[in-house]
């Protein structure tokens, strides 16, 4: 099975439009203020309108007010959630939509009974734990931590073109989630960068 690929942090439609052209199957948007790559649900609108059928928005929240997130889904056509925060599953289950829970990989990280607690999330997403920032590290964790869980692990924190072929052989993740690694400065999206990135994924 092919590892799918999401670019998180798009800030610009033409990005978004990139990316899907190089064969992204999902782009992220962060609603998250004090995220660099940050976007309101105006500028996300006109992101999402550029997209081509079967590129899966994801709306990531750290820690959100319930009403944030309602407004996102009423006014945006977001297929996944993704919780970076301390969500708990009930939290997270109250919106009746798909959705992934972010798990910061400190060592002491059971990812069996995580798996188990967030027993309905569509997957679990492994980043670097860096304290006080909930993602987009740029850092790179130790990948033999990862246990086999019943449940889809998409891969982040620090990946680039040089790295992301060693990650998906290591870890055989379902997915892998890649933000700074393609950037040429935070929020605006290198294309060159996403271009080799997606050819490391195919291709190894």
């Amino acid at each position: 099975m092919r590892t799918r690929v999401k670019i998180c942090g798009i800030t610009q439609r033409q990005d978004a439009e990139f990316a899907a052209e190089m064969g992204a199957d999902a782009i992220g948007l962060v609603f998250y203020k004090g995220s660099p790559r940050a976007v309101t649900i105006a500028q996300a609108q006109v992101i999402v309108a550029v997209l081509p059928p079967f590129i899966s928005v994801v709306a990531l929240f750290v820690d959100a007010d319930v009403t944030t997130v309602r407004e996102c889904l009423s006014a945006l056509p977001i297929d996944i959630l993704q919780f970076h925060g301390d969500e708990s599953p009930e939290y997270c289950e109250q919106f009746d939509q798909p959705y992934i829970k972010a798990i910061r990989m400190r060592e002491d990280a059971d990812l069996v009974a995580l798996s188990e607690s967030y027993s309905q999330a569509s997957a679990l997403l492994l980043d670097s734990y860096q304290p006080g920032l909930p993602g987009g590290t740029g850092q790179t964790f130790d990948w033999s931590m990862i246990k086999k869980i019943n449940k889809p692990i998409i891969l982040a924190g620090g990946l680039t073109v040089e790295n992301v072929a060693a990650a998906i052989e290591q870890v055989q993740p379902y997915g892998v989630d890649v933000s700074g690694g393609v950037e040429q400065e935070k929020g605006i999206k290198d294309q060159v960068k996403i271009s080799a990135f997606m050819r490391e994924v195919v291709n190894g």
